[in-house]
């Protein structure tokens, strides 16, 4: 039926965007009334019981990517902050995700600050959040992975690691690589909470050679915990370009093997909607109101490490043509979080056919050659 009224479609794709409509104008104006931290939650939970929309369409060959050592049957992830305590990971991955993101995971439980912290800008399709990376604490999200991998689970997952309030940063990112690196397919070195707000040794210029001894501090623990797990860096989008080019070259004297651009900013756009008062509020800006801001942060990444560095992008993805633009500007992989919340779990079929259209439109075979 769905191919002899959309004979330009498939089944599939008209299905995505039928589930997607009734998603946005029949689910969203009831999920809208809850809390976004509830809803949030909520979500997790019922991934967590399979009470979510399986992608039971194997993923094309023109979408495999291989990237970091890690063969993935699609480039699209589960970004770090939806499935803090990997609760979840095996209901994300069935929803299509080629690889999902754990975390923020610190060494010791961290409670966050105070509710209301997370504050949805509706007509912007963006989010404000200040949840101090609250979490279960390293061991029982390291219990939770090694419980899923001896469940026979052979996805890829990535871990997420913070650092807890007062810490030193070096003894925390060390103590998280010891703790989860044994159980992750990759890790990764929440650079972003060193300046959000900047501990002391980062609110001077010469932060970049303080991010260099940080990241060499976590490289050094991995080689001798475990060598073969890649080791990225995840930075915000907020750097003025001189000082993102000193991050970049940090970055790439400090031994990691790649980074994840962007994570939320502390930028309010000019054109966010001025009626909605939740734009006051102090926190993290994520969703479609940091699409360019952290494309061209990915550019720019890409340029000032001369493509010698796998780049993951995120931040404000919610469409195919979305995420192959950071493809195109120079990302292997990209990811997805708030989106998912605005266009609901349908649109993660929908983002991986549309990128393979894209790719095959420009005249590429698969989108690793794009």
């Amino acid at each position: 039926v769905a191919v002899s009224v959309y004979p330009d479609r498939t089944a599939g794709e008209v299905k995505d965007g039928l589930f997607t409509a009734l998603y946005k104008n029949v689910a969203w104006p009831f999920i809208r009334y809850i809390p976004p931290e509830d809803a949030h939650d909520l979500s997790v939970y019922a991934a967590e019981r399979f009470l979510v929309p399986f992608d039971r369409v194997p993923d094309s060959p023109s979408l495999k990517v291989s990237t970091l050592g890690l063969a993935l049957s699609n480039p699209l992830g589960l970004a770090a902050g939806v499935d803090h305590n990997a609760q979840a990971v095996k209901g994300f991955e069935k929803m299509g995700f080629g690889f999902v993101e754990v975390g923020t995971v610190t060494p010791q439980p961290q409670h966050g600050t105070a509710k209301p912290r997370v504050f949805r800008l509706e007509a912007d399709k963006g989010v404000i959040n200040r949840v101090g990376y609250a979490n279960a604490g390293a061991a029982k999200v390291a219990q939770k992975l090694k419980e899923l991998r001896q469940g026979g689970y052979k996805g890829v997952v990535g871990v997420n690691l913070g650092m807890n309030r007062g810490s030193s940063p070096s003894e925390d990112f060390s103590a998280g690589i010891k703790a989860l690196g044994q159980h992750a397919d990759y890790l990764v070195i929440n650079a972003a909470i060193l300046y959000h707000p900047p501990l002391p040794a980062f609110r001077s210029a010469k932060h970049p050679s303080e991010l260099e001894k940080v990241l060499k501090a976590a490289a050094s623990t991995r080689k001798a915990e475990c060598p073969s797990v890649p080791l990225l860096v995840k930075i915000h989008p907020d750097f003025p370009d001189s000082e993102l080019k000193a991050a970049c070259q940090a970055i790439k004297a400090s031994g990691v093997d790649g980074i994840i651009i962007a994570a939320p900013s502390a930028q309010r756009p000019d054109n966010l909607d001025s009626n909605d008062r939740n734009t006051h509020e102090f926190g993290g800006l994520s969703g479609a109101p940091i699409k360019d801001i952290a494309n061209e942060a990915l550019k720019k990444v890409y340029r000032h490490t001369n493509g010698q560095l796998p780049i993951i992008g995120v931040g404000g993805i919610s469409s195919g043509s979305d995420a192959y633009k950071r493809v195109r500007a120079g990302a292997s992989l990209v990811q997805m979080y708030t989106g998912l919340a605005y266009e609901g779990p349908y649109v993660v079929p929908r983002i991986k056919w549309e990128m393979e259209k894209l790719a095959k439109e420009d005249g590429f075979g698969s989108v690793q050659d794009a």
